[in-house]
C-alpha cells in the first residue's frame, strides 16, 4: 500500500513518535492491545504512530488468515482463549484491557456458534482478530494514529538513539524510534534431506516437494487426482493436509456405527502416504469438562518447589525436575481414576497429605493413595505413548494398519472419557497447566548446556507437544475412515522418505513394515519448521543475523573445577524482559524488542496463539512488558497501570 502522510518523517525528531511492530499475528496484536491501554491510561502530549506492519494480512498474520478454507480448524477450545488482556466488561463491545474471548465473540457476532467447547475454523479466529484490532484502534486517543501496511520488511537500519530504517518490499523506506520484531514462524533455508528431496524435484518437473509451512500456503490444489503423495510427520499440519486433499477435494464424512465415520470418496483425490519416526497418528484432546475460570493448581509441583530446584545449582532436567513434574501426573491419575468412589472430604485429605510429603521430600503417590483407601493409577509413561511400536515387528502392511487402528481406537475412548475422567488425558493435561513452571526453570538457560538440548528440548519438549497439542477428536475418527477407505496408508515407524533415482521417482518406506515401500510423485514436509535464526529465510533476519545484530543464544556452562559444555539453541539471543536483543558482541539494542517464535529455545513454549480469558499470564506479561519499553522514552513518567486479569 503507497505511504500514509504520517509515516513520512525523518528521524531524529521528536514529532511524532514512531513505533513500528512488525508482524500482526498474535504476539505482535497483543503489544499493541497493552500499548493502547497505556495510552488511553495516559494520553501522549505529542502525536504519535503505530505502525502495524505484516507480510501476509495486516491484523491476523499469517498462520491466522482469513483467506484459507474452515475446515482447517485450530487445537484449542474456543472457550479458552481470547486476545484481550482482561474479560469482557457487560455492555461493552470490546476495548483494550477487557473485551471478549473467541467463543463469546463467536456467540455474539458469529453464526452457526456450536457451543464454547468447540473447535473454531482458523479463518474464524483470523476474523476474531480483526475484531480485537478494529476496538484497539478505536481506543486510541486523539494524538495517536494507527497505519496498517501490508508489506514485508527486508532491511532493518540504525540503532537506539538515532532511530531506525525499514526497508519495505516495495522500496520504500520507514523511520520508526522503536521497533518490535514479533515475526513468527520462519521460512528457514534447506538443509539435509529436504534440501535433497527439493533439488531432486527441481530437476523433474513432473515431481514436487513441498516444503514445511502452514498448509493454507501449500499449493496443494496442483497435485492430480491419483497421484502418489508422501507425507512426512504425523503431528498437527498433516491433519491439516489430510483435510485438505480430502475434504477439500469434495469427499464427504459420513456418520456410521457406533460413533465412528466413513468416507465417501469425490475421485478428486490423491493416495496419501504418511509416516514419522513414531508411526503414531497424533493423539487427539480429550473433551474438555473444565470451566474456562478453571486452572489447575499444582500440589507437588509447586511454585514453591520451583523457586527452590532454580535457587541450587544448574539443573539437569531429568534427574532434578521431571520426577517432580512426573508425581503431580501421578497425583492427577489417581485422583481421575478415584473420582466415581470418593467423596470431596477424602479428597482432600489426601491431596493434602500429598502436599504436605511434598513440602519433605519427593512423594510417593502410589504409597499415600493406598494408606488413604485409594486405588493407585501411576501416570502413563510418555515414551510408551509417543512411541507405543517402538522394538515391534509387524508381519505387514495390513497388520500394522490393524495395529494403528486400534491404537488410534484407544486413545479416542480416553479422549471421549474427557480431561477431567480419563486418568490417561487428565495426566497429559498437567503438563499443558504447569507450562509457565517448566519456562521458569528452563527458559535463559537454567538447565546445563547437554540436559537443556537432549533432555528437554530432545525429549520433553517433543513428547510434550505430540501427546499434549493433539487435534479435535474428529480428525482422528477422519484418520480412520481414510486408511479404512484406502485414501490413507500410514507407512510405519521410522519412515524415510528418499530419492529413487532408478525409478526417477521420490520413495517412502518403513523398515519396520516390510511391504511398505511405495514410489511417490509428491512429497510433502509436515513437520514444524524448526526456529533456528541461522537458517532464517527471510531477507530481514538473515540481514540482522550476518550484521551481528541478532545472534544464536548459547547456553554456555561448566563446573570450576571440570570441562565446559555449550549448546547453540538457535533462537534469538535476547535480554531479559523487555526482550532486547543481544549482539554478536553482547550488546543490547534497547531500540528493538524481540518477542514470541524467534526466542524460541532461548525462551520456551514461545508458539502460543492467544492467551486464557480471566488470567493474567506470562503472554500478557511479556506483551506489556514491551509495551512499556517501546512507549518509555516518549515520557518521562510513564505510569504502570494495573492489569485487567485477577
Amino acid at each position: 500500500m503507497p505511504s500514509s502522510p504520517a509515516s513520512q518523517h525523518t528521524l531524529p525528531g521528536d514529532d511524532p513518535w514512531t513505533v513500528a511492530i512488525i508482524g500482526s499475528g498474535p504476539r505482535g496484536l497483543s503489544v499493541l492491545e497493552r500499548m493502547a491501554l497505556r495510552l488511553a491510561q495516559s494520553p501522549p502530549t505529542t502525536p504519535m504512530v503505530i505502525h502495524l506492519i505484516d507480510a501476509v494480512e495486516v491484523g491476523c498474520g499469517r498462520v491466522w488468515r482469513t483467506d484459507q478454507p474452515a475446515y482447517l480448524l485450530m487445537n484449542t477450545v474456543a472457550d479458552e482463549i481470547s486476545m484481550f488482556s482482561g474479560p469482557r466488561v457487560p455492555g461493552t463491545r470490546g476495548y483494550p484491557g477487557a473485551g471478549p474471548s473467541l467463543a463469546q465473540w463467536w456467540e455474539q457476532y458469529g453464526t452457526d456458534f456450536p457451543g464454547p467447547n468447540s473447535y473454531a475454523p482458523r479463518a474464524l479466529y483470523g476474523r476474531y482478530l480483526h475484531f480485537v484490532l478494529d476496538s484497539i484502534e478505536a481506543a486510541l486517543p486523539d494524538r495517536v494514529s494507527l497505519v496498517r501496511r501490508r508489506q514485508a520488511t527486508t532491511r532493518l537500519r540504525g540503532d537506539c538513539d538515532r532511530g531506525y530504517q525499514l526497508e519495505l518490499a516495495d522500496g520504500s523506506v520507514l523511520s520508526a524510534h522503536r521497533v518490535v520484531l514479533a515475526t513468527g514462524h520462519a521460512r528457514p533455508r534447506l538443509t539435509g534431506p529436504s534440501l535433497e528431496l527439493s533439488e531432486f524435484a527441481t530437476r523433474r518437473p513432473h515431481l514436487r516437494y513441498v516444503p514445511a509451512s502452514p498448509a493454507a500456503e501449500m499449493r496443494l490444489d496442483e497435485l492430480p487426482a491419483g497421484s502418489a503423495v508422501g507425507v512426512i510427520g504425523l503431528g498437527l499440519t498433516f491433519y491439516d493436509v489430510m483435510a485438505a486433499l480430502t475434504l477439500g477435494r469434495g469427499g464427504q464424512f459420513t456418520e456410521a456405527a457406533e460413533g465412528s465415520l466413513s468416507y465417501r470418496p469425490s475421485g478428486n483425490e490423491p493416495r496419501l502416504f504418511a509416516g514419522s519416526r513414531s508411526g503414531l497418528l497424533m493423539p487427539g484432546r480429550g473433551v474438555n469438562h473444565k470451566r474456562p475460570d478453571q486452572v489447575y493448581t499444582p500440589a507437588i509441583f509447586t511454585e514453591r518447589r520451583v523457586a527452590r530446584l532454580k535457587a541450587g545449582p544448574r539443573l539437569d532436567f531429568l534427574h532434578d525436575v521431571f520426577p517432580w513434574l512426573r508425581a503431580e501426573m501421578d497425583l492427577v491419575a489417581t485422583l481421575a481414576h478415584n473420582r466415581a468412589a470418593i467423596g470431596p472430604a477424602q479428597r482432600d485429605r489426601f491431596v493434602r497429605a500429598v502436599t504436605d510429603e511434598a513440602e519433605r521430600t519427593l512423594p510417593d503417590v502410589a504409597f499415600l493413595a493406598n494408606q488413604h483407601g485409594l486405588s493407585p493409577m501411576p501416570a502413563p509413561d510418555l515414551d510408551t505413548l509417543a512411541q507405543p511400536f517402538r522394538g515391534h515387528s509387524f508381519t505387514g502392511t495390513e497388520h500394522f494398519r490393524r495395529t494403528l487402528a486400534e491404537a488410534v481406537k484407544a486413545d479416542l475412548r480416553e479422549a471421549d472419557r474427557g480431561n477431567l475422567l480419563s486418568p490417561r488425558k487428565a495426566a497429559l493435561d498437567v503438563l499443558r497447566d504447569v507450562r509457565w513452571l517448566i519456562c521458569t526453570l528452563v527458559d535463559f538457560a537454567a538447565l546445563r548446556p547437554s540436559s537443556h538440548e537432549r533432555d528437554f528440548l530432545g525429549w520433553y519438549a517433543q513428547r510434550s507437544a505430540f501427546l499434549v497439542s493433539g487435534p479435535p477428536r474428529v480428525r482422528l475418527r477422519q484418520a480412520l475412515a481414510l486408511m479404512e477407505s484406502g485414501v490413507l496408508t500410514v507407512l510405519g515407524p521410522g519412515t524415510c522418505f528418499t530419492v529413487d533415482s532408478a525409478h526417477d521417482r521420490f520413495a517412502g518406506e518403513s523398515g519396520a513394515v516390510p511391504g511398505s515401500r511405495v514410489l511417490l510423485d509428491t512429497v510433502i514436509d509436515a513437520r514444524v519448521p524448526p526456529t533456528d535464526v541461522r537458517l532464517d529465510g527471510s531477507p530481514l533476519m538473515a540481514d540482522l543475523h550476518a550484521r551481528g545484530v541478532v545472534r544464536t543464544y548459547r547456553n554456555d556452562w561448566g563446573p570450576p573445577d571440570g570441562p565446559r559444555e555449550h549448546f547453540e539453541t538457535g533462537g534469538v539471543a535476547v535480554s531479559q524482559a523487555p526482550y532486547h536483543p543481544l549482539s554478536a558482541l553482547g550488546e543490547a539494542d534497547r531500540g528493538i524488542c524481540v518477542l514470541g517464535i524467534p526466542t524460541e529455545h532461548t525462551r520456551w513454549f514461545m508458539t502460543v496463539g492467544g492467551r486464557r480469558p480471566g488470567f493474567w499470564s506470562q503472554f500478557d506479561q511479556d506483551a506489556d512488558d514491551v509495551a512499556r519499553s517501546v512507549l518509555s522514552s516518549l515520557r518521562a513518567n510513564d505510569p504502570v497501570p494495573a492489569h485487567a486479569g485477577p
